[in-house]
């Protein structure tokens, strides 16, 4: 499948990256010559100079040869001009936006056909949802969905004197006191697909699978004691902590201050947000944010556009003790070195809403059978996809322990009605039934049927 990328930034980087490992005929489409270069010399894409919304540039990428277009840049209007301009010169074509502005994002809906838009995502906004969990449900280092809410996949970090430690994952269950399955175990920067006799180490980010009462009994076993944040601290004024501030906003309980360093900018959040405390100074000088309370915050969230400066704040946050640090990372090009810094949770929106576009793509591709929802863990190495169990789906109703799976490969999700079955070797899936699978990246999987061997 022919693919075109047309904005090389942070979201257009993420998603070269991760079309490209799956095989797609990638174009990325750039006016900044240097960012193509680099664009090129990391990935496997063919490169177009030129504005991303001109009918001639265009078509010197290939726009007419292309089943799907993917409008990233930084500005809305030109990538809703840019899918417009596309759809005219080849009506067949699947065409996505990158749409921020909440006005353009309701208008760009009810106009979809006008400007031939199949689809819409705001990374900002996706991001802000994440981090709005995280806020509520403490304890972990992420936490995604699944299954509408019903089973969650949850990182944790095994710490200096953790009950974890040293436990072989047979004996998991009497540790923490409920049914949860480690799914993935991401240890010295690369991902592992665990078997029982997997015995976890100190330093060891593990993915855990279980409905959401099972993680609460899970972290209490463990004797991780969590509180919900009071006093919320925001680094950074920029859209996804506009989005962020406007969905805690309806949450009494929580006290929302914002930093910006833009005398306007702060302004502009003062209207819109009346509830939130909006302070004009340098976000990034530390002194003066430890002048502000930061030791006295419950949480720490560094969302500025700047990764360099969200670390080194996040650091000195945790340096603090304060309970609770969410750091934004626009790039995660060296997450193994990310994964030895103490910076909390690591939110990047180009990985959330790239889950949203891979998922697209792969229905494009493959419309029998096509994955329900997929979750990019353990640092882009390993994927969660959920499938649905149709009459073709091989092996239903046969013993777990009796079917040969290929290798790097796992079932460690099963719903069945309102039912949440964390698998053994003698459950089985049934017809209509959903399954989470948790396959490394060196595996390519499709349909529900690719996992077989």
């Amino acid at each position: 499948m022919k693919i075109l990328i047309c904005g090389c930034g942070d979201i257009g980087e993420t998603l070269a990256r991760e079309l490209g490992a799956a095989g797609y005929d990638l174009t990325i489409m750039d006016s900044n010559p240097q960012v193509l270069e680099s664009g090129i010399n990391r990935y496997d894409v063919m490169a177009v100079q030129g504005n991303c919304a001109s009918m001639e540039a265009l078509q010197r990428a290939g726009v007419k040869k292309c089943k799907l277009l993917i409008a990233c840049t930084g500005s809305d209007e030109l990538n809703l001009l840019s899918c417009m301009t596309a759809h005219s010169l080849n009506p067949r074509i699947h065409t996505i936006a990158r749409i921020r502005d909440p006005e353009y994002l309701e208008q760009a809906y009810a106009m979809r056909d006008a400007f031939g838009i199949s689809l819409t995502f705001n990374p900002e906004q996706d991001a802000a949802t994440e981090i709005e969990r995280l806020i509520k449900y403490p304890g972990f280092l992420t936490r995604e969905a699944f299954m509408g809410g019903r089973a969650e996949l949850a990182e944790l970090r095994v710490e200096e004197g953790s009950r974890l430690c040293n436990v072989a994952l047979a004996n998991l269950d009497t540790i923490v006191r409920t049914r949860v399955l480690v799914c993935v175990v991401l240890r010295d920067g690369e991902s592992i697909i665990p078997d029982g006799k997997f015995v976890l180490r100190e330093g060891d980010r593990i993915f855990v699978t279980a409905a959401p009462d099972d993680l609460a009994i899970m972290l209490k076993s463990l004797g991780i004691v969590t509180h919900k944040a009071r006093r919320v601290m925001v680094v950074g004024g920029g859209a996804m902590s506009y989005y962020l501030a406007k969905k805690l906003k309806n949450s009494r309980s929580i006290d929302v201050t914002i930093f910006e360093r833009d005398a306007e900018r702060c302004l502009e959040l003062s209207e819109l947000l009346p509830r939130a405390a909006v302070v004009h100074g340098d976000d990034g000088n530390l002194t003066f944010l430890e002048k502000e309370g930061l030791a006295q915050a419950d949480a720490l969230l560094s969302l500025t556009d700047t990764d360099e400066q969200n670390v080194i704040v996040s650091l000195y946050a945790e340096s603090l003790g304060v309970p609770q640090v969410i750091t934004r990372l626009g790039r995660l090009d060296n997450s193994a070195f990310i994964d030895q810094l103490s910076i909390g949770s690591v939110v990047s929106p180009g990985k959330l809403c790239c889950n949203t576009i891979v998922r697209y793509v792969r229905a494009m591709k493959n419309q029998d059978g096509a994955a329900v929802a997929i979750h990019h863990v353990a640092d882009g190495q390993a994927e969660a996809i959920e499938f649905l169990v149709d009459p073709d789906t091989f092996h239903c109703d046969e013993p777990l322990r009796k079917i040969n799976f290929k290798e790097n490969v796992r079932i460690v999700c099963i719903a069945r009605g309102n039912d949440i079955i964390i698998p053994g070797g003698d459950d089985c899936f049934r017809e209509g039934d959903n399954v989470v699978v948790v396959v490394n990246g060196e595996n390519t999987i499709l349909e529900l049927n690719d996992i077989f061997a």
